[in-house]
């Protein structure tokens, strides 16, 4: 657990007991005694509000991936935006103080603790059971009526969108900064759960405090949900709309809690349920024979349904829908066929090639993408694990210890040049017609019929470490300079240099040094590089860890992409867009499951914005990125590595299609029924009334 979250929940918890004497019920007296029988008495109703707390986490994954997957197609900002324009930006630069943001930070946090967790203990304490019953629903059916919005409906965080807006709260300090982007997948903005929560917790003291006796809490609520209001939108985090959206929500949450409130708590109030339970474990037969009977009177009901009864299977049939549907967009991803171990992975073009190892031998296995099912044979050399190769347009160059060959892959049994190479460690191929090729620290630039051409290379004595290529301009990195990317053109000898800086948020250095990693920048090393008209990523080792930097190579200005603190891997910049893997952990040996695979992440240039493609407990790396798709290597859990390709359009599986039609027809059908239920219903209710009157 983070020692700042640490703090902040002893402090929610020490705020929300000193609170009691204020809040309490003018009768009620507070006694250490009460603190460990509330427990017993109300257990499951605190239950509830640990299972909203615990789902989150898992269905912020779920929202990550959805996203990415999406490829922002439900990305609701911009119509917010439209509305709104830069209202909540001149709230945050009217106000803005650093005593006010470091404040605000922490009353944040705090305070929604106070109020959604510490609401329940409140009312278990003083055993106000009506209002426990109906608060403790109410906060669960505001975070499932918020489900549907996170996941398809996506709203960044403002001070990731408005120009000149800061995420002030997100990046008070590094500590802060890492808990928040660790919890929060930023686009959950409609409805604003700080203002939901706490506000379904007023309209439930509004409407059913009859007697006045939560009076100063509720007045303690109302004051809350002032200062959060005001406290969400300067620091960045939400619109005005989020807290419109929060209100509705709230509202609704509180009239389903209160009609579900006597038939939920009928089977589940910890007053009985406990007898139920010593009914089950000491006599299953009449146990069994109470469940028997109350399925059956159920079954009687939607053998004869009303609108009550339709109405339930209509959500039930719409959640399925939503289910199978999220299910299939958050796996798109498809393993390429024929691929036993892969050590290596190059794409381009409609193409896959994938070094593989398949124990007796190792060989290229070729796929065209679009059919990942069926590999094409090629005509190559006997490779090894050490072997290199690239793809471009449907020329594929190779090379093992001894021999280089080019195969035009539309002609796969075809070798348009053989030559001999002396242990090459890289090659790229650099042009329409051109490949450069690195042995024993040196390049050579060859034509695809095997002729030698000019390019840049080395001073005498320095040796090269990294080669990359695009559209004819080449890209070193020297012995004599690891931190520095040297920019040249095929045909020509001429090299500009371009120095990699790595430096980051002090803070975030301090923070490494504390764990015994010290930044040492005046010896950082480049590790890797990519390289795409005029984008250059390269991956910086900097002793405590590895920093992904994103170099425009026309105006030299340079951006860290990564997080500061973790270690970022296998760049690759193609199309607008810079994919990545990293570890989201500053030792992932040593820390929990949760963080011991990397990730891959995806920086758009065109927004400036880093989102996750995958966010689960596998192994991913070596991104390549395509026009199309998105490709990655992963190990299984069963430990068997793929290579996984995904479309950026997002695609429904047959099924899922299948699915999605019928289920449009049957929800319209239901509607109906519903509808017409709802208005007969309603009919031989007025008359009732008129006949009784009469």
């Amino acid at each position: 657990m983070d020692g700042v979250y640490l703090t902040w929940l002893i402090s929610a918890l020490a705020i929300g007991v000193l609170l009691m004497p204020i809040i309490k019920p003018p009768w009620a007296k507070v006694t250490s005694d009460g603190f460990i029988d509330f427990l017993r008495r109300y257990w499951l109703h605190i239950a509830i509000v640990l299972v909203i707390y615990n789902a989150k986490d898992f269905l912020d994954e779920v929202d990550r991936i959805l996203m990415a997957n999406t490829d922002g197609m439900l990305n609701m900002t911009p119509w917010i935006y439209a509305i709104e324009a830069d209202m909540v930006l001149w709230v945050q630069e009217t106000f803005r103080a650093d005593w006010l943001t470091a404040f605000m930070t922490h009353f944040y946090v705090v305070g929604f603790m106070v109020i959604c967790y510490v609401s329940i203990f409140y009312f278990a304490y003083f055993d106000d059971r009506y209002m426990a019953d109906r608060i403790s629903l109410a906060i669960f059916w505001v975070y499932i009526l918020a489900i549907p919005f996170y996941l398809f409906f996506n709203v960044h965080v403002t001070g990731n969108y408005i120009p000149g807006m800061e995420t002030l709260a997100y990046n008070h300090t590094p500590e802060i900064n890492d808990w928040f982007h660790r919890i929060d997948p930023l686009t959950n903005g409609m409805p604003s759960l700080h203002i939901a929560f706490p506000f379904a917790v007023w309209l439930c003291l509004l409407r059913f405090d009859t007697d006045g006796r939560w009076t100063n809490y509720r007045r303690i609520i109302f004051a809350f949900v002032l200062m959060t209001a005001f406290c969400i939108l300067y620091l960045g985090i939400h619109w005005f709309m989020d807290i419109v959206g929060g209100m509705i929500v709230a509202a609704v949450a509180v009239n389903i809690a209160h009609k579900l409130s006597d038939p939920f708590w009928k089977i589940f109030d910890e007053r009985t349920i406990n007898a139920r339970l010593v009914t089950l474990l000491t006599n299953p037969k009449r146990a069994l024979n109470v469940v028997k009977s109350s399925t059956k009177k159920q079954a009687e009901k939607f053998s004869k349904p009303t609108s009550r009864e339709t109405g339930v299977v209509l959500a039930v049939v719409m959640i399925v829908i939503a289910g199978i549907i999220t299910w299939d967009l958050t796996h798109q991803s498809i393993p390429a066929g024929g691929v036993d171990a892969p050590v290596g992975v190059e794409a381009a073009d409609g193409w896959l090639i994938t070094l593989d190892d398949k124990g007796e031998a190792v060989e290229l296995v070729v796929h065209d993408l679009s059919d990942l099912d069926s590999d094409i044979q090629v005509n190559q050399p006997v490779m090894d694990a050490n072997s290199t190769y690239d793809v471009r347009g449907d020329i594929l160059v190779m090379a093992n210890q001894t021999t280089a060959m080019v195969v035009d892959l539309g002609k796969p049994f075809e070798t348009k040049t053989t030559m001999e190479v002396e242990s090459p460690t890289d090659l790229t191929i650099v042009s329409d017609d051109c490949f450069a090729l690195l042995e024993d620290g040196q390049v050579t630039y060859w034509s695809f019929d095997g002729q030698e051409k000019v390019g840049p290379t080395p001073s005498q004595g320095d040796s090269i470490i990294l080669l990359e290529s695009s559209n004819g301009q080449i890209a070193l990195v020297f012995a004599s300079d690891p931190d520095t990317v040297q920019l040249g053109i095929v045909d020509g000898e001429g090299l500009i240099s371009i120095n990699v800086n790595a430096t980051a948020d002090p803070g975030e250095d301090e923070i490494l040094l504390a764990q015994g990693l010290n930044v040492d920048l005046e010896n950082a090393t480049i590790t890797d590089i990519s390289f795409s008209d005029n984008k250059l990523a390269a991956t910086i080792d900097v002793n405590a860890t590895t920093r992904l930097v994103l170099l425009d190579t026309i105006t030299g200005e340079s951006q860290l992409i990564s997080d500061h603190k973790f270690a970022a891997y296998d760049p690759h910049v193609n199309y607008g867009v810079l994919m990545f893997s990293a570890y989201t952990e500053i030792d992932p040996v040593n820390a929990s499951d949760k963080y011991t695979d990397r990730e891959i992440y995806i920086h758009d240039f065109t927004t400036n914005l880093t989102k996750p493609l995958t966010a689960d407990n596998l192994d991913q790396w070596g991104p390549v990125v395509l026009e199309d798709y998105y490709v990655y290597q992963q190990m299984n859990d069963d430990g068997a590595i793929s290579v996984e390709v995904q479309p950026k359009e997002p695609t429904l599986q047959p099924y899922s299609s299948n699915i999605l039609k019928f289920g449009v027809i049957l929800v319209i059908a239901l509607a109906f029924i519903y509808i017409m239920q709802k208005q007969k219903e309603a009919n031989e209710s007025s008359h009732h009334g008129i006949e009784h009157a009469s």
